[in-house]
């Protein structure tokens, strides 16, 4: 079973655009620990992957350990980490991903 790690910058921003919706966002985002490849590719920077999930119009970006997910097998993958970074809306999706793609080759998955 994987961990997730939520930011609490992107936490915050959750409870603000969606309030009691937020519960079936979170849901979404904790279904990943037992199905960790799950999720649309959109990058990659190294080892790290950058995938997505949809929520209606919204994005929810995280990163993860693609070596890891693409070898291992899901029962195996107990010690995996999948941080969920930031979210967009269908407008912004590829001024956030830059964004995402921009932080990791400077400062690496420790930036977020």
């Amino acid at each position: 079973m994987a961990k997730i790690v939520i930011t609490k910058k992107l936490e915050k921003e959750i409870h603000k655009i969606f309030k009691k919706e937020s519960i079936l966002i979170f849901q979404l985002m904790l279904n990943l620990e037992n199905n960790p490849k799950k999720g649309k590719l959109i990058g990659t920077i190294g080892s790290i992957v950058i995938k997505e999930i949809k929520y209606q119009k919204y994005r929810l970006y995280f990163i993860t350990d693609g070596y890891k997910v693409k070898f291992l097998k899901t029962n195996e993958l107990n010690d995996l980490i999948i941080k969920f970074v930031r979210m967009s809306d269908k407008n912004n999706q590829q001024k956030v991903i830059e964004e995402i793609k921009e932080v990791l080759k400077k400062l690496g998955k420790e930036g977020f």
